[in-house]
């Protein structure tokens, strides 16, 4: 399983630093704290997809 640091998934998805923050806020899209860091795992950022493709 691969972790991404929140930098990383703003890249993959194309989304600037605080659009990562607010999905996760939001629960939008889920994520794990490692001590302080965050990070969001594959599956987490599979699961943020397939849920945009259901809606639309």
């Amino acid at each position: 399983m691969q972790a991404y640091t929140i930098e990383q998934v703003a890249e993959i998805l194309g989304v600037g630093r605080d659009k990562v923050y607010f999905l996760i806020r939001t629960g939008q899209l889920r994520s794990i704290k490692i001590g302080k860091l965050r990070r969001i795992t594959d599956r987490h950022l599979a699961d943020f997809v397939a849920s945009l493709e259901e809606k639309g």
